[in-house]
């Protein structure tokens, strides 16, 4: 990842970084009884679905479950409709598909202080035996509908675009006790630990 654009003054490493997640989020929902052929269809373009209450990863994007037979996943940016269009070609009605790229912002958090930091509003366990890598889950953080999943490199928090604002002045505050580094963009690919985070 790229270097701090700022920091808090803090001995010692930051405990938080935080970096905003640019990314195509489609939402599959299958259509009844047609949930194992969507993964099939998921997996031959290399974005395994997860399990219900899971991440996985792929060389083509991250995918949560937080509902069940829906997934969201995430990819590289590209053109405005082209990751929802590929999808609906690619699901063969399967499932419906639903652009959220406008819908949802993604930031990613990272540091030896982030499950701490969460914790001050997050109402799910964060303890790593209740909470391991490779788990999402749907809650409410600061009054706001989030969506956390960790990851190998730390958390990523997805939640609606109009309230993220919000909840990343919230994150940036909360942080500071702990020392913040603020990054520039995290990758989709960085997340799957296809490169270093």
């Amino acid at each position: 990842m790229s270097a701090p654009e700022s920091s808090e003054p803090r001995a010692g490493t930051p405990g938080v970084a935080l970096a905003p997640c640019p990314a195509d989020i489609v939402e599959l929902a299958a259509f009844q009884g047609r949930a194992g052929d969507l993964q099939g269809r998921a997996a031959r373009r290399s974005i395994p679905l997860a399990s219900p209450g899971g991440v996985a990863g792929g060389s083509g994007g991250l995918s949560l479950s937080v509902r069940p037979e829906r997934w969201l996943l995430l990819s590289a940016p590209a053109l405005p409709g082209a990751c929802a269009g590929h999808w609906q070609e690619a699901a063969g009605g399967c499932a419906a598909v639903v652009d959220l790229s406008s819908a949802l912002m993604a930031f990613f958090l990272r540091g030896p202080a982030v499950h701490e930091m969460l914790a001050r509003a997050c109402r799910l366990d964060l303890a790593a035996d209740a909470f391991p890598v490779g788990r999402a889950a749907a809650t409410i953080m600061v009054q706001v509908p989030a969506i956390l999943a960790r990851l190998t490199p730390g958390m990523l928090l997805l939640t609606p675009a109009t309230t993220a604002q919000h909840l990343r002045e919230w994150l940036v505050e909360t942080s500071r006790p702990f020392g913040l580094a603020q990054l520039r963009d995290a990758t989709v690919s960085e997340l799957g630990g296809e490169s270093p985070a």
